[in-house]
């Protein structure tokens, strides 16, 4: 397997991960109830996760698909 595929993968995730985050988001804010409100949480450890070990990686979070999300504004 070559690193485009590896960064091909990357990409699509990191942009369905987000994608799900801010639906997750808007769910939160149409219901707020603690089931809304857990999910919203998981989905902001992930993409906290997720961020974190790109910095530790050297990879750029437009390379993963993950810019413009800030955890703590955004997933909260």
């Amino acid at each position: 397997m070559n690193d485009n595929r590896f960064a091909d993968y990357l990409l699509d995730l990191g942009s369905l991960v987000k994608e799900k985050a801010t639906e997750a988001q808007n769910l939160k804010e149409q219901n707020c109830d603690a089931y809304d409100i857990g999910y919203l949480m998981a989905w902001h450890e992930i993409v906290s996760l997720m961020q974190c070990q790109a910095a530790l990686f050297g990879i750029e979070l437009s390379q993963i698909g993950l810019e413009g999300v800030d955890p703590e504004r955004d997933l909260l």
